[in-house]
């Protein structure tokens, strides 16, 4: 049985900001299901780099879920826009690419976004705009850009914020929204997916449409992901990023580098975790920090290395990192596989002498699991295989689940 479209609507709307609006999707979902034809998703990729990071296959992934239920993606190659340039959320214009720069940049993308979607020709279509904007002559792009006023370009929050700061913005800038929603004219577009930084543009593709005689595409736009950094948007550039054709000790190495603030937006953003599972594996009270961390860098890696490489680099990481200050010979501990608290933990393993040293240790920063520092003598740890507790800096366990 085919799922509901309400089930369809809940699962696409899974770790998005908007959707504009969720009522037509819901019909554009009910009127193909009906006519037995698939929706048409759009997403456009400006060549403005040759590799493709984490950051990008957050809206991959909402494409391929698109696919999955038997829609159609339409990945769009800003061959011709990349020439034009878009603040995306800079305070100055985006350096406007070469030709050949540009062609060379799009020769990887397809075989890094092919690691993510379905890539069969019923399941994708790959234009490059340059197919239709290059042949625009000057009366078709006045009419173009005759669809929007000042008054409405000048709603960009880039644009607000450069005016208000006296920084320039420059007439060709107005064309990159304009030429973008005349892709999805051009494509005839039901779905157009961004990150949020593309809210703007996406919104113009919509009135474009309705200017055309087209019925108004449905924006879906998805959360930024946050970079190694903690701080800033992942970005080659900030060089806080993960690129999906990282070796896989590198890629396993740097998802274990991120804070445990960061998971949840991992997790949400780059498996498919249920929000059940993923509020369970981000509760240090029920899943210890550095073995959520474990599962979520073996799950990354595995997605576009394979399993065997996943299993390789988190035993290479365990080897080279979490255990290079440990003893050659660490006492065995056998305990039950059923959750302990922190501070009976201690006391199991013989590494304190009483459960008040126990409950001293933890609060004073003394005692560590796998390499994470403890702080709660009361929170629930879930012993697993070979995890190693240490207290003060000679006393060592390795627990062996029974």
């Amino acid at each position: 049985m085919p799922q509901t479209i309400a089930k369809q609507v809940e699962l696409l709307k899974r770790g998005t900001v908007e959707v504009f609006t969720e009522a037509e999707l819901a019909q554009k979902l009910t009127d193909a299901a009906k006519d037995g034809r698939q929706l048409r998703i759009k997403l456009g990729l400006d060549p403005t780099s040759p590799d493709i990071h984490l950051g990008h296959t957050v809206v991959l992934r909402k494409m391929r879920q698109f696919q999955d239920l038997g829609h159609k993606a339409v990945l769009i190659i800003g061959d011709y826009t990349a020439r034009i340039g878009d603040p995306t959320g800079q305070n100055s214009t985006r350096p406007i690419l070469s030709p050949e720069q540009i062609e060379q940049n799009a020769k990887t993308y397809f075989d890094q976004a092919g690691k993510i979607l379905d890539t069969s020709e019923e399941k994708l279509e790959i234009r490059y705009n340059s197919e239709w904007l290059a042949k625009l002559t000057l009366i078709e792009l006045i009419q173009i850009a005759a669809k929007k006023t000042v008054a409405q370009m000048l709603q960009r929050d880039t644009f607000k914020k450069r005016l208000a700061a006296d920084i320039d913005v420059y007439t060709h800038e107005f064309l990159y929204p304009l030429m973008q929603g005349y892709d999805s004219v051009m494509v005839a577009s039901d779905v157009e997916l961004g990150g949020t930084d593309q809210t703007f543009n996406n919104l113009v593709g919509r009135d474009i449409q309705k200017a055309y005689d087209q019925g108004p595409q449905i924006v879906i736009t998805m959360p930024i992901l946050v970079g190694l950094d903690g701080v800033e948007k992942m970005s080659k550039s900030k060089g806080n990023y993960i690129g999906v054709t990282d070796e896989p000790n590198d890629m396993f190495g740097k998802v274990m580098s991120i804070s445990d603030e960061m998971m949840e937006n991992y997790f949400t953003l780059l498996t498919d975790e249920s929000t059940e599972k993923i509020a369970e594996l981000i509760d240090p009270d029920k899943t210890h920090p550095k073995q959520a961390k474990v599962l979520l860098g073996k799950t990354i890696v595995t997605q576009f290395q394979g399993q065997a490489a996943a299993d390789a680099a988190a035993a290479h990481f365990d080897q080279v990192f979490a255990r290079k200050q440990l003893p050659d010979e660490i006492p065995e501990v056998q305990v039950a596989a059923e959750p302990i608290m922190a501070a009976k933990l201690l006391l199991a393993c013989k590494l304190v002498a009483t459960g008040g040293e126990a409950k001293r240790m933890i609060k004073q920063g003394g005692a560590t699991i796998d390499g994470q520092k403890l702080t709660d003598p009361n929170a629930e740890i879930t012993p697993a295989n070979e995890m190693i507790i240490r207290v003060g800096k000679r006393k060592f366990a390795k627990l062996v689940v029974s």
